[in-house]
Parts: C-alpha cells; structure tokens; sequence
C-alpha cells in the first residue's frame, strides 16, 4: 500500500511536536506503557497529544472488510491516505456496525459513553509522524465528545510498517481490550500472519484460540474468498467481505459438517457444501441451514427447483494428469457440480441486486431479485420435509440413545465398585438401595417396551425376561 512509506502532510511537524513532549515525559520520568516490539517487551513513554492533529491508519484491521463499502472512497485510501476525504471515510467506518454501515456500532456508543464517564484509561500508541497505530476508535470516540487530547505511546523512529501491523495486533489481541475485531477483520489479520510466515501455533495463541479453531477459520476464509470469485458478475458487480460479517456460527457449523461427511465422501461433502453456502447467501436462519445434510440436495431441493433455476444435468468426466500421457483421474461427480452451478449462479445474482459495483442495470437487478426469489421459494418448499424427516429420525434415536447413555454410567459404576470393594469403602446398604432403584427401573422400561414392540428381538426378549424372574 502507499502508506508503507507515506509520510502525512504535518508528519514533520507532528513529530517536533512529539520529539519536544517526549524529553519532557523523559525528564520527569513519566508513564510508561508496554508492549511487543520486535520479540521483546519495549516500554514506551506516554504523552498527550491533539485528538484533531493525528492520522488514523488506513491499514488498521479494525476496519479492513469494510473500506469496500465504498469503491471510490477505498481507492483514495490507497492513493492519498492521509487527505481528508480519506480520513473522514475512516472516522466513518471506525464508528459503524461492521455488518451494517447504516447503523452505528453498539461496541462504539458503549466505548464512548465509557470515555465520557470515566476518561481514557489506556493510552493508544502513535507513530513519530502522528499516526494512531492503536487507538483509532478511541481516537474517534475522543472527537466525537470534544475531547482535545489523548494519551499515547510513541513507537521508536526506526519501526517500520511490519513492526505498526505487529504491534496493532498484539496490543487489540490483549483480553483487556474492550471492543474486538470483527469476525472477518480477525479473519484477514489470521491471513495476513499467515502470508508472513508466522507459525500457526505462534498465531493461534495469539489469538488465545486452539490449533482446531485457527485451521477451521482458514478453511472458512478460503471458503469466502472462493464465494466473492465466483460472484463477479464480469460488470463489475461482486460480494465483499462484509457481506459475510454476520454468517460467523453458520460458516463454523458448516465446517464441521463439511469435515464430518468428507472423511467418508469428499463428493457428498462437495455437495453439501454448495447447499449450504446457497442457504447462507440466501439469508436463511441458522436452524435451517442445519437441515441442509449429504442428502439434502438430491432429496429434497431438485424436486423443487423450478426450471428458470434449474442447472443443466451434468455427466461424469476425468481430469488429465499433466505430465503423465493417458493417465486421467475422475472428476467431480455430477450432483457436485450441479450444486457448483446453483450455487455460481446465485451468488452473482445477489451481486446483482446489491449493486455493489453500481454497474447492473434495472433490469438486471430485477431479473436477479427474480432469482433470488424463485431460490428461496424451492428451498423453503424442501426444508419442510427435509425438518420433518430430521425430526422423525432425531424422536426414532432418542430411547437408544439414552439408554447407551446409561450403559455407560453402569461400565462407570462397575469400576467405582471394584475400587470401593478394593479399599473397603463401599457403603453396602446404599448400594443396595441403588440396585433396587435400578430393578424398578428396569421393570418399568421392560413393560413400556412390552406394549411398544411387536417382534422384541433378542435384547427386548432378554429385558422382559429379567423384568419377570425379577417380580
């Protein structure tokens, strides 16, 4: 980016300035703050400085989905920074939901309302030049209540852009800090760590998340990111990140399905993938999108879809190895790439009706809302029968389930009254209380299966009789 080795326009009078409040914070030996610096704690004076006078940082992670919300305003973040039209578009995106620019963030109001009743109680960290490395949103904050200092660290004159990125992470990573990053903005930072090489275990502690979570968020970014490719509608048009801000819990939930059914079916996966990522553009609610399994698509939605919708039959193909003359693998089994296809085409319809890029036509968007439309008529019209067989199946497994449930408390208790008979430390009568609880137990189940089972197999047979010999 152009602020790696921009310099402000009053940077080099910032920095007299900073220069000059430093040697008096030397002198009196004033507060300091710490933090990570180059793999080492480094101890930073503290020094007040004007709210108005400072820069907020273009490359803040804070805010970094988000600078797409406005195309022309993000470029003139890339190529004037620090010009006013730019930091004014950052004071905005500091200050607003993440998933939702029309509304101003809750984290926002509470972190100001806090300022305002209890004054700054952690200083923010600058630049030589002014500019805000941590405390951009306090900076805002500040401002907006007529604040006209802030107390910051200075960072030595020899950082360099690597060393802001580092030090912003390490110090908004600290669990003190009261407003977080967004969960898409975490997402880029994970990747930004990751493009540098850093370790995973290094980031994952980091973030104070484990090894699992760190893969499970590259896996979902990627997912992301392979989304927003594939809905370039070729005019412009596309999805953003932030369009995603809000999907967190179902991208998670999504992972960890797609992983369950890939250890068995990698296609079977593929598919439920697809699906699941049409329901998530789609809007539907997490509990709906649970709904969606291995089967979902073939089961329940092809029946359904209408055929203004409906993607082409696909038949079976291979891949050529390069390199290897008529050696082929196969490719992708045809409902996968059934799915691929509903899926490619309603991600760019709903680029389309965005109007992210502002480059779609009225009829354009129509005929894309229309898309839209039909898609979420056939899906709802699946998930009907799809929830109603998953409940049916959920009530079939319940009584199993709990009585595996109980077996493994008996194997547990088998064992505890080895040990209390080892050590002589068995309550007797209790346990014979116990056992008697449990022959009712059994003597009760034995009946209700009794009336519930026409053709009781050999278990069944085995409980009716102990219910018997034991009345």
């Amino acid at each position: 980016m152009t602020t790696r080795s921009a310099v402000p326009p009053q940077g080099e009078d910032i920095r007299s300035m900073v220069e000059e409040r430093l040697a008096e914070a030397q002198a009196t030996n004033g507060e300091k703050i710490t933090i990570e610096w180059r793999g080492q704690q480094r101890h930073l004076y503290v020094i007040s400085m004007p709210t108005d006078l400072l820069y907020y940082n273009p490359d803040t992670h804070r805010i970094r989905a988000q600078r797409t919300l406005n195309p022309a305003l993000d470029r003139a973040l890339e190529s004037s920074p620090f010009e006013r039209a730019a930091q004014d578009y950052l004071d905005t995106l500091l200050k607003c939901q993440p998933s939702n620019p029309d509304k101003t963030d809750p984290d926002f109001e509470a972190l100001r309302d806090d300022l305002e009743q209890s004054g700054q109680k952690d200083p923010g960290v600058i630049t030589t030049h002014g500019i805000l490395v941590n405390g951009n949103t306090r900076c805002a904050a500040l401002r907006e209540l007529g604040e006209h200092h802030i107390r910051v660290g200075v960072l030595p004159e020899s950082s360099t852009w690597d060393d802001i990125n580092s030090v912003e992470l390490s110090l908004q990573l600290r669990k003190e800090h009261k407003r977080d990053y967004s969960y898409i903005n975490r997402l880029i930072a994970i990747d930004e760590l990751i493009k540098a090489n850093r370790r995973p275990e290094d980031i994952a502690r980091a973030f104070r998340i484990k090894l699992a979570t760190l893969e499970q968020d590259r896996w979902v970014y990627s997912v992301i990111l392979d989304a927003i490719e594939r809905s370039d509608t070729g005019s412009g048009d596309s999805l953003r990140l932030v369009d995603f801000e809000d999907h967190q819990e179902k991208l998670r939930e999504l992972h960890r399905a797609y992983a369950k059914v890939a250890a068995t079916d990698c296609d079977a996966a593929d598919v439920l993938k697809e699906t699941r990522l049409s329901m998530i553009i789609l809007g539907y609610a997490k509990t709906d999108v649970r709904l969606a399994q291995a089967d979902f698509h073939e089961k329940y939605l092809d029946p359904k879809l209408p055929e203004a919708i409906r993607p082409p039959a696909q038949v079976n193909s291979s891949v050529v190895v390069p390199g290897l003359p008529g050696v082929a693998l196969p490719g992708a089994a045809p409902l996968a790439k059934t799915a691929r296809l509903l899926t490619d085409s309603l991600l760019r319809a709903k680029a389309t009706a965005q109007a992210n890029g502002g480059n779609a036509t009225p009829e354009e968007i129509a005929k894309a809302s229309g898309t839209i439309g039909a898609a979420k008529v056939a899906f709802s019209k699946a998930l009907e029968p799809a929830g109603k067989d998953i409940r049916l199946q959920q009530r079939k497994l319940a009584a199993p389930e709990r009585l595996t449930d109980a077996c493994d408390d008996i194997d547990l208790c088998t064992g505890e009254l080895a040990h209390a008979v080892a050590s002589r430390a068995l309550d007797e009568a209790a346990f014979d209380d116990a056992v008697l609880k449990l022959r009712n137990t059994l003597e009760r189940l034995a009946r209700q299966a009794s009336r519930s089972v026409s053709e009781p197999g050999e278990g069944i047979t085995w409980l009716l009789d102990v219910a018997k010999g034991a009345s």
